[in-house]
C-alpha cells in the first residue's frame, strides 16, 4: 500500500495565503507524504477520500482555550471538533492547574471554577491528579488518548502560590527570593515542554473568596524575573490578560509598557487578549497604537481577538437576565418540562414580571438580541433586541422574554455581547496586523458563552457573506498564523513533511446552527456546546478524527511542546 490516507481532487489551500489549487494529498503516518496533480498519485491508499467540490486546509489551531480540566473526560474537545480544530493551546489567563501539591488542588479547582466557570465538581470528579510539577501535568497528558493536539502555557496564578503559599494571595509585591523561586518554577516548566508563561491583571478575575488571583499587580520586576526563563532557553510565549478594564490612559501605558520590555528583554512574543468594552468602548483602538509603537521599537507583541461579540447566552436552558427574582431563579433547578409548566402558569408567570419589574438587571433592552432558529447569527440587528420584541408584543421585557421561550418551547436563546458589541470595531481588531484570532476560550464559562464556534464563523460571516476576507487569508489566520505565533512546527500548514492535520470542507454546506446547553459535565453540571454543517472530515496526525460530526474513535493527538 502506498499510502495511508489519499485525499483526491480537492482545492487545497496550505495555510500560507497561497493561491488555492486542485490537487491531491496523500498522508503516509502521521505527515502529509505528497501533494501531486488530480490523478497522479494512484489509488493505492488504505482510505480514499474524495474532496471533489471540497476545500482542503490545514487543521485550525485555537490559541486559546481552558481545556485544561475537560481535555481529560472529553478527549475529542467539544465544541472545538466540530469547528475544524485540530490543536489547542491552554493554560491561558494565568489559571492552570500545575504546578500544585496535592494539598493545594481543592484550591486550583475552585480558583479555576471562580475564573472560568468550569464547575469545581466536574473538575474533581473527572480529572485525575497525577502530578505536582508542570512537567510531570505534561507527562500525565502524554499518557492519555486524545483526539486533538494540546499544548499548555504554565500559569502564574499557580506559580505563585507554589512559590509564596498564602502570601501570594495579598498580591503584595514579591521579594527578590520569592521572584527567583518562581523563575524556577517556570524554568522547569518550559524545559518540561510548556508553550509559554501566562498571566492575569484583570481585576474581573478574583479567588475563590473575590480577590484579585495571585499576580494581578505583579510588579515589572517580578515579570521580568519570572520571564527571563523563557528568555534564557529561548522557548516559549507570554501571555497575558490585561489590566486596561478601566479603560485609562496610564493602565493602557502600564500595560503596553511591560509587554514591550519583556518582549524586548527575553526575545520573545507576548499576546494578550484584547476587545471592545461598552463602557470604554475606544480602549481597545488605543492599546493597538501602542503595540505598533512598541513592536517599531524592535518587540514582539501580539493582541488577541474574537471574530464577533463575546456574548452572555440567556435562556430558560440555564440562566436568564433576570435571576435575581425568586420566582426566576427557583426555576433554575427543574427540568425543562417543569419549567415550561411554571411559565405557562398565569399567576406564577405574573408574579415573575412583578419580580423583574421591581429589581431589573444592570443591563439595557436593546442590547440582548435573541438568536434566530435556524443559523445562528450574531450581528444584532436591531429588531431581535429584547426592547424591540417587547415593544411590539406590547408588553414588558421580561414578559417578552417569557413569552418568546413559550413560543420556543424553552429552547429560546439570547446574546448578550459584553465585548466587542460593535462589528465595526471586530473589523478593525480582525484588519489589523498586529492581531491574531483567538479568545474562543473553548471549555471555559460553561454556563455562560460559547464562542468556540469562532472559526465557523469567521468563515461564514466574514469571508461568505461579507466578502471582507478572501479565503486563503482567512485560512492563513487559522492556522499557520496561530501557529507561528506559539511556536507549533510543521502545524498549520498543509505541505510535503508537515504534520497531517487536515480538514476536508463542503464550503457550499458550511451551516453554524444555534448553540444548545446540555448536562453532560462530570458530576452532571451543564454546558452550552454549538456544532456545524460542512465538516465532511478532520483528521489529526494522518488519521480520520472526525466524519461529519461524529468521532471514528481515532486518538492520534500528541502533546505539543515548546
Amino acid at each position: 500500500m502506498a499510502y495511508d490516507v489519499l485525499i483526491q481532487n480537492g482545492t487545497v489551500i496550505d495555510g500560507t495565503g497561497a493561491a488555492p489549487r486542485t490537487a491531491d494529498v496523500a498522508v503516509v503516518g502521521d505527515r502529509v507524504a505528497r501533494i501531486a496533480e488530480p490523478g497522479t498519485l494512484g489509488n493505492d491508499a488504505g482510505r480514499v477520500i474524495d474532496a471533489t467540490g471540497c476545500t482542503v486546509t490545514p487543521g485550525f489551531v485555537d490559541i486559546h482555550t481552558h481545556l485544561d480540566a475537560q481535555i481529560w473526560w472529553d478527549p475529542a474537545a467539544t465544541s472545538s471538533c466540530w469547528h475544524g480544530v485540530t490543536s489547542v493551546v491552554m493554560g491561558n489567563c494565568g489559571v492552570t492547574f500545575a504546578p500544585c501539591r496535592e494539598e493545594d488542588r481543592d484550591y486550583l479547582a475552585r480558583m479555576m471554577e471562580s475564573v472560568e466557570d468550569v464547575p469545581a465538581q466536574s473538575i474533581a470528579q473527572g480529572m485525575p491528579w497525577q502530578w505536582e510539577t508542570f512537567g510531570e501535568y505534561l507527562g500525565a497528558l502524554d499518557a492519555l488518548p486524545k483526539g486533538v493536539n494540546v499544548g499548555g502555557m504554565v500559569g502564574h496564578c499557580a506559580v505563585r502560590y507554589w512559590a509564596m503559599g498564602q502570601e501570594s494571595l495579598r498580591n503584595e509585591p514579591a521579594d527578590a527570593s520569592a521572584i527567583d523561586r518562581m523563575r524556577e518554577i517556570v524554568d522547569e516548566a518550559i524545559a518540561g515542554g510548556a508553550l509559554g508563561f501566562s498571566t492575569s491583571r484583570t481585576i474581573l478575575h478574583r479567588t475563590p473568596d473575590g480577590e484579585p488571583v495571585p499576580g494581578t499587580f505583579a510588579t515589572l520586576d517580578e515579570l521580568m524575573g519570572i520571564t527571563s526563563a523563557l528568555g534564557e532557553r529561548g522557548r516559549g510565549v507570554v501571555e497575558a490578560a490585561p489590566g486596561i478594564d478601566r479603560g485609562r490612559a496610564e493602565d493602557l501605558d502600564r500595560e503596553a509598557n511591560w509587554m514591550e520590555q519583556v518582549s524586548l528583554a527575553t526575545g520573545r512574543p507576548v499576546t494578550f487578549g484584547l476587545a471592545q468594552s461598552r463602557t470604554h468602548p475606544d480602549a481597545f483602538a488605543g492599546m493597538l497604537e501602542r503595540i505598533a509603537a512598541s513592536n517599531g521599537r524592535g518587540a514582539t507583541v501580539r493582541a488577541q481577538s474574537t471574530t464577533r461579540g463575546i456574548g452572555v447566552l440567556f435562556g430558560f436552558a440555564n440562566r436568564t437576565p433576570f435571576d435575581r427574582g425568586p420566582s426566576w431563579r427557583a426555576l433554575r433547578a427543574l427540568p425543562l418540562e417543569e419549567k415550561l409548566e411554571k411559565l405557562r402558569d398565569d399567576a406564577y408567570r405574573a408574579q415573575m414580571v412583578e419580580e423583574s419589574l421591581a429589581d431589573p438587571p444592570p443591563i439595557a433592552f436593546d442590547q440582548i438580541f435573541l438568536l434566530p432558529v435556524g443559523e445562528a447569527r450574531y450581528d444584532g440587528p436591531p429588531d431581535t433586541s429584547l426592547a424591540a420584541h417587547a415593544e411590539r408584543l406590547g408588553v414588558s421585557a421580561p414578559e417578552a422574554f417569557i413569552l418568546a421561550s413559550l413560543e420556543r418551547d424553552g429552547q429560546a436563546f439570547w446574546n448578550y455581547p459584553f465585548l466587542n458589541p460593535s462589528f465595526d470595531a471586530v473589523e478593525r481588531l480582525l484588519d489589523d496586523p498586529n492581531v491574531v484570532i483567538g479568545l474562543g476560550d473553548s471549555g471555559a464559562h460553561c454556563g455562560q458563552i460559547m464562542d468556540a464556534s469562532l472559526p465557523t464563523y469567521f468563515l461564514r460571516y466574514w469571508v461568505q457573506e461579507r466578502g471582507h476576507f478572501g479565503l486563503e487569508e482567512a485560512i492563513h489566520m487559522l492556522t499557520q498564523e496561530p501557529a507561528e505565533l506559539f511556536g507549533i512546527a510543521d502545524r498549520g500548514v498543509l505541505r510535503e513533511g508537515a504534520y497531517a492535520d487536515l480538514n476536508v470542507i463542503d464550503l457550499d454546506a458550511l451551516e453554524l446552527p444555534p448553540p444548545r446547553f446540555v448536562t453532560d459535565l462530570p458530576g452532571g453540571s451543564g454546558r452550552y456546546i454549538q456544532q456545524s454543517k460542512g465538516y465532511r472530515n478532520t483528521l489529526v496526525n494522518g488519521q480520520v478524527f472526525m466524519e461529519g460530526l461524529e468521532e471514528t474513535g481515532a486518538r492520534a493527538g500528541v502533546v505539543l511542546r515548546s
